[in-house]
């Protein structure tokens, strides 16, 4: 009786897993696509504070992949820190773009990647000669700002072993505290570096070439092959359309 009964319970398990219905589905149900997105990350996501809306390449993307499914988009806030845990929280349904790591990938699915970049380092302008490539900033007597929950602040412990690592919370950004004289440098992608130096013209990239090539994909339910898949291969026949490459135009970007 006690096997049989342990046979059912798997029966029903297995049966309820097999028509669980996907995010797909429910996002075509509710005619609305939700997506974690930080509003931080220049050009990729970026919020305007005076009217709360989004802008970006990222932004661009998910409009359009929400106009394909037939549905409206929304924009949920995230922050780095906890937008892994908005998927596995079903804060929402996609995240825009973050970089793939092991360690996310443990509890999120990813989509194909569409963009590559580099990591950089940025220091203040005046200070260049004192930290003119990466090795100089390994040193116990420099501080490296880094944002709480971001890839890169896994990514400082590997290429700074000997400095002071201090991680910011946002709102806040790492390269404010460069700014401010609380930090030597911070690392980031290629593309914001590109991106800040034109706004803050007191900080410069570090010129000693771009490490750690890093992927982008958007973050999904980890066990949500269906809809995975669907992004997945939304992603590569826009690719063979032109429309990432179009949007690389528009933000004055290139991938790597």
């Amino acid at each position: 009786m006690f096997k049989k009964i342990i046979s059912l319970i798997i029966f029903l398990v297995l049966t309820t897993n097999s028509q669980a219905a996907s995010k797909l589905d429910i996002i075509k149900k509710n005619g609305e696509l939700r997506v974690g997105t930080t509003g931080d990350w220049d050009p990729m996501s970026m919020k305007d504070p005076a009217t709360n809306k989004y802008k970006g390449f990222d932004i661009d993307v998910m409009k359009e992949l929400a106009k394909d499914l037939g549905v409206k988009v929304k924009f949920v806030p995230a922050e780095w820190k906890t937008i892994v845990a908005g998927i596995t929280a079903d804060r929402y349904d996609i995240s825009t773009s973050v970089t793939k790591t092991p360690k996310r990938a443990e509890v999120a699915g990813f989509t194909a990647t569409y963009y590559k970049y580099g990591t950089v380092p940025l220091v203040l302008k005046k200070n260049l000669k004192k930290f003119p490539t990466w090795n100089s900033l390994n040193n116990k007597d420099v501080t490296i700002a880094t944002t709480l929950g971001t890839s890169q602040e896994e990514k400082a412990k590997e290429f700074f072993p000997k400095s002071k690592l201090q991680s910011v919370e946002a709102p806040a950004r790492d390269f404010q505290e460069v700014l401010a004289g609380r930090a030597d440098g911070n690392i980031t992608s290629s593309t914001e570096a590109n991106k800040l130096v034109i706004k803050y013209p007191q900080l410069v990239i570090v010129p000693d070439g771009e490490k750690n090539p890093a992927f982008l994909a958007m973050m999904v339910p980890k066990k949500d092959k269906v809809w995975n898949d669907y992004v997945s291969n939304w992603i590569k026949g826009k690719q063979a359309s032109g429309f990432f490459k179009t949007l690389l135009a528009k933000y004055n970007l290139k991938s790597l």
